[in-house]
């Protein structure tokens, strides 16, 4: 009985995906660390304001929000996982799935901007609140991006398109992985820190 060993080296790794949307990724991502670099800034120099800001933020719905983002991120990556083993059905519940958890997300960040503008707060209040809903809205807008992504994932699995190359599959994957990861980062620099 013999087992064969694989060795990965530097020339069979590749990045998931494709690299146009890698470049999309790298973009994004520089975007909202010019903001966050932004918010920390301000926050520096505004402490006591951005202190109060925060205090009148809504943690629980941000924790609520990181709980459902990071749940949805599984279902994308399970789903992804289904594909690759030829379980289209799978994937698509899986998908399905993950757009609710998505769902659950605007939800929640709608009831805190709705929460917010009830009590008078909205993005003129002061530099704080700028900062918040800019950050927080263009936030909003990638996670509405990635479910336009992630719902033509579920039409395109439907029809049985990644049968011999999940890389279309992979790419939109990472962009929702992208969209959680920023939540993460977002969530404790804007609520708790």
């Amino acid at each position: 009985m013999s087992t064969q060993v694989t060795t990965l080296t530097s020339d069979n790794r590749t990045l998931p995906g494709d690299l146009a949307m890698w470049f999309f990724i790298l973009a994004e991502l520089t975007v909202f660390a010019i903001m966050f670099i932004s918010f920390g800034v301000t926050e520096h120099l505004n402490q006591e304001m951005f202190a109060n800001g925060k205090e009148q933020l809504h943690t629980i719905s941000g924790v609520l929000n990181t709980v459902v983002l990071i749940t949805s991120s599984l279902f994308v990556a399970l789903s992804l996982l289904y594909v690759k083993d030829n379980r289209n059905k799978q994937a698509v519940i899986a998908l399905a799935i993950a757009q609710c958890f998505a769902i659950a997300y605007l939800l929640i960040k709608g009831g805190e901007y709705v929460a917010l503008f009830n009590v008078g707060i909205d993005i003129e209040t002061n530099t704080f609140f700028t900062l918040y809903f800019l950050i927080t809205g263009f936030h909003f807008l990638h996670v509405l991006l990635g479910m336009a992504i992630l719902a033509y994932l579920m039409l395109a699995t439907y029809r049985g398109t990644y049968k011999t190359d999940a890389g279309g599959f992979e790419a939109g994957a990472s962009y929702w992985h992208m969209v959680d990861l920023l939540w993460i980062i977002l969530f404790p620099l804007i609520y708790v820190i």
